[in-house]
């Protein structure tokens, strides 16, 4: 018998998928999410950005001061893990107009760390109105984890983010940073917006955060314990545009 939540899925999947964050207007002109970014690139000892003043409604932002560089091979040894921990989960190979995917789960389950690496960027405000402009605020409270192989990991619509998980602070694969939620433009359905993108210099480009390779054939081998790494696909994309989304 299918359950109601699988139901539940198809029914409003395709919704949901428009609503995470399709390509529209510029971001409302509202507080901006205060993302923090990293100094340096990817290593076994990353260090939280410096901050610096910007000219924006909501105040302080950070900036790299040089573009991060991605290696096109990920360091021997390192382990990948299927974002969301739940019996019962499920994932769309496509994505509304950009290259990312809809983890589809109870309200509630753990969100959890791709890889080792650092935080690089946190959300912990819910700040989207319906019917604005997409922007940044369309993911909710949201996570992004810059992955010791040079990758960024990206969930948003979170319900929660774990205590201690901020900006420069250490995750390893598999720890737990959030609860699957609806937060941001989720359209009501429980669910986990995951991207996949270069850790371009303007770190907090939410048209590159959001996602830039598909993710499903990396899910794929995460969820069947495999250990598929996204370095080369994500080096190629960066190398072909040179971080414009």
């Amino acid at each position: 018998m299918v359950s109601l939540r699988t139901l539940s899925i198809l029914t409003v999947a395709a919704f949901s998928l428009a609503a995470c964050g399709s390509p529209g207007g510029p971001p409302a002109a509202t507080v901006t999410p205060q993302f923090v970014e990293p100094s340096q690139t990817a290593g076994p000892t990353p260090t939280p950005g410096v901050t610096t003043p910007e000219k924006a409604a909501g105040g302080t932002v950070t900036s790299s001061p040089t573009p991060e560089k991605t290696s096109s091979k990920a360091p021997a040894g390192l382990k990948y893990t299927f974002p969301v921990k739940a019996s019962d989960v499920a994932f769309h190979p496509t994505h509304a107009k950009y290259p990312a995917t809809d983890i589809f789960a109870d309200c509630g389950e753990p969100a959890v760390a791709t890889t080792t690496g650092v935080v690089l960027e946190v959300s912990r405000r819910d700040q989207y109105v319906k019917g604005a402009p997409d922007g940044p605020f369309n993911g909710g409270l949201s996570v992004s984890i810059l992955g010791d192989d040079g990758v960024r990991y990206y969930g948003s619509h979170l319900s929660k983010i774990q205590s201690g998980i901020k900006a420069g602070v250490r995750v390893e694969t598999g720890q737990q940073v959030g609860e699957v939620g609806r937060t941001g433009n989720a359209n009501g359905v429980c669910h986990l917006h995951y991207g996949i993108s270069p850790p371009c210099a303007g770190t907090g480009d939410w048209k590159v955060r959001r996602g830039v390779v598909w993710p499903a054939t990396f899910l794929k081998s995460w969820r069947a314990k495999g250990n598929k790494s996204p370095v080369a696909t994500v080096a190629k994309w960066k190398k072909a545009h040179n971080c414009k989304a």
